[in-house]
């Protein structure tokens, strides 16, 4: 009898012991199926999707982090990335494994216990396709959906990988290579379908988002956000409709509206809903010369997710002329607004008003501006329309004019978050400014932006212009309700944005590019915990559970070392010069940071050299530079982002004709993502372009 007993016990703690075993034990399955999706506000120890949820709220319930435990969060492991480009991506966490994906379209995955790597996908992106983008050769996430592991390549290519391998187990090319389109943006799985937008309005592309099946790529429909030739017939009937608000032959031009970032799904309203950019030149006089409201531009758009079929659209800014995008974050949420609960949309866009809106009909509900706005006063709320300052049209006046906000926008896609805790969006803002000028000698430019607008003298005019108001970065608390700013924190960089978390703890979370992570009162905005990051960070957080702990996990690397303040880079490691990593914190973290010496070619000193060519010859290299290198290099050489595009009025290859020739007309930093401009340059340019940024160099000097 004591042996039975003795074999049962056996037997329990066995089974025990593999039903232990069975919950810790990780398989990096990523088994995730449109239930699951629909139910991740149910499932706090996992993200995902790229918002969290299908709502895009990046509103966490975990609380074990909270004000009275924070002071014991460390570092509990980091992996450097392989690359110096910007980092945007969120970290996905399932079923053990954190998914990533870095600048030039690579994806990387992780024990979330450990940070053992698991495996690294490169999708070997030709580095030429860097001049076809206009922000960096960045990705802001992948998807997951039943073992498969999507990401969306710069080239165009829809990726679907295996989670637990990263063998590649299909892929679909989403546009015409040759044309001028790339891929930033994450995709989204919705229904089996994944779905995923593109870029390239700058370079007169034509947008659209389209869905395909997971479990094979084929292509199971398309959206077009704006009418394409009408001698070739419509795509879909709405268009028909949508090319009555467009005049001249815009097609030709391209149009714009790529849906470059924004989504978001309703599983009860069985809504999808994308966010359209800007108009492709920026200036409609050019692209639509009888103006027009020109749908669906900076428009947000509800499609029935099965077929991509048109349900409703609100337009931000008919007829828009200054690159106002609707991109950026779309989230929904519940609020009572007047005694009532409304299921709404919500958004921040780039023109600086934020909108409330209907989710069942895009009704406007309600908009005020976030930031300084002199473009418009205000919107009706009966028309849903802006009311317009006249004087901001420069494409109608053909009078120079600095608007507010920038290009830039008051809101760009650095995500923001909604509290469930505090009913306030979180948005990273940036005030700002910008002039904007008619070019009277626009051309289509295979080779650069095609704006429409002369940026060198816009640049110019902010340069000379007096009274200015001041511009900054900030983190503002808005109240979606009440239509107004709670508070705001004032960030040391001034264009330095970075995507936001907040959670049940009352905490919110925010890198950024003064080499810190940071955490904040949601209530007050009061600086709560900060941790030095030797990175900057444009990325947003995510947070989840593993084996009872709370961790956040944040990917660092920005265009620019931090070089001032606490959080100052005094190093840049073996693997980037941006210090591109990924940082995971839990309560008792204890992994600590490298420090690697600085070795860049920025520290060579150098003789400015001088020229003695026509004048003729420095306005022709002013053209070909604003045309073909301005867009990374900046205008008037001025690099915006000198860790990421150098600075060229301090590049010793100025000296040398061949050397300066070596990188344009041959390609030697091909691997860096400087093509060679050999095919897209006239003769004689290159040297013109040369003696042009001598000429900078000098008057700076």
């Amino acid at each position: 009898m004591k042996n039975i007993f003795r074999t049962i016990f056996s037997l329990v703690c066995a089974l025990n012991l593999a039903n232990s075993a069975a919950q810790t034990a990780f398989d990096y399955g990523a088994d995730v199926n449109e239930q699951r999706l629909i139910n991740a506000s149910e499932e706090p120890e996992v993200w995902l999707s790229y918002g969290r949820t299908y709502d895009e709220q990046r509103y966490s319930p975990l609380e074990q982090i909270n004000k009275d435990t924070i002071d014991k969060v460390g570092l509990a492991w980091f992996a450097d990335m392989t690359t110096s480009r910007g980092q945007e991506a969120t970290p996905i966490v399932v079923d053990g494994a954190l998914y990533i994906s870095t600048s030039w379209s690579n994806v990387w995955a992780f024990d979330v216990r450990t940070g053992e790597r698991l495996w690294e996908f490169d999708p070997e992106v030709d580095r030429a396709m860097g001049r076809k983008a206009c922000c960096d050769v960045v990705n802001r996430g992948v998807a997951v959906w039943q073992g498969k592991v999507f990401v969306g390549a710069l080239d165009g290519r829809l990726i679907a990988l295996d989670s637990q391998t990263g063998e590649k187990l299909w892929e679909t090319q989403t546009f015409d290579p040759e044309m001028n389109y790339t891929i930033t943006g994450a995709p989204r799985v919705i229904k089996g379908n994944v779905i995923i937008g593109n870029g390239g309005a700058e370079y007169g592309v034509r947008g659209y988002v389209t869905a395909y099946d997971a479990e094979t790529g084929e292509l199971n429909w398309r959206f077009f956000t704006v009418p394409g030739n009408p001698a070739d017939g419509y795509e879909q009937n709405i268009l028909f409709d949508a090319a009555s608000t467009w005049t001249g032959q815009w097609w030709n031009l391209g149009g714009g509206g790529t849906v470059w970032d924004a989504m978001a799904y309703d599983p009860e309203l069985d809504l999808l809903y994308i966010g359209v950019g800007n108009g492709s030149p920026w200036n409609q006089s050019l692209r639509s010369p009888g103006g027009g409201d020109n749908l669906f531009l900076t428009s947000i758009v509800a499609l029935d997710p099965d077929d991509g079929t048109y349900r409703w659209h609100y337009q931000t800014v008919p007829g828009e002329t200054w690159d106002y995008t609707a991109t950026q974050h779309i989230m929904l949420a519940d609020l009572e607004i007047g005694g009532e609960d409304r299921r709404v949309v919500m958004q921040a866009p780039k023109n600086g008003f934020f909108y409330v809106l209907d989710a069942a009909t895009g009704q406007l509900i309600s908009a005020e501006n976030y930031v300084p706005v002199n473009w418009a006063t205000h919107i009706d709320l009966e028309s849903g329309r802006p009311v317009e300052n006249p004087d901001a049209r420069y494409d109608i006046t053909g009078t120079p004019f600095i608007v507010s906000p920038s290009a830039l926008g008051g809101h760009n896609w650095y995500p923001m978050s909604f509290s469930q805790n505090t009913n306030l969006v979180y948005i990273p803002i940036t005030e700002n400014y910008m002039g904007y000028v008619r070019d009277s000698e626009f051309t289509v430019n295979a080779t650069g932006w095609n704006t429409g607008i002369n940026l060198a003298r816009g640049f110019g005019m902010v340069r000379t212009a007096q009274g200015l108001p001041e511009q900054g970065t900030f983190l503002q608390a808005w109240d979606p309700v009440a239509q107004e700013e709670v508070w705001r924190v004032k960030h040391e960089i001034e264009n330095g944005p970075a995507g936001v978390l907040s959670t049940a703890a009352g905490l919110v979370f925010q890198g950024n590019r003064s080499g810190e992570f940071v955490a904040y009162d949601d209530l007050t905005g009061e600086r709560i915990w900060s941790t030095l990051t030797q990175a900057g960070t444009m990325a947003a957080p995510s947070t989840f559970e593993v084996d009872g702990h709370q961790h956040v996990a944040l990917l660092v690397g920005s265009p620019a070392l931090p070089t001032e303040g606490p959080g100052a880079a005094a190093a840049t490691t073996l693997a980037s010069t941006n210090n591109s990593r990924i940082l995971v914190y839990r309560i008792g973290g204890e992994a600590q940071l490298p420090r690697v010496p600085v070795n860049t070619e920025s520290d060579v000193e150098f003789e400015i050299p001088q020229i003695d060519v026509p004048y003729e010859v420095i306005a022709s290299g002013e053209t070909a530079y604003n045309n073909a290198c301005a867009v990374c290099h900046g205008s008037n050489g001025i690099s915006l982002r000198p860790d990421t595009y150098p600075d060229l009025r301090r590049s010793s290859r100025m000296i040398s004709e061949d050397e300066w020739n070596s990188v344009v007309l041959e390609g030697e930093l091909l691997d860096n993502g400087m093509i060679s401009f050999a095919n897209l340059l006239e003769n004689g340019e290159a040297e013109a372009i040369r003696s042009y940024i001598i000429s900078l160099a000098n008057a700076e000097d």
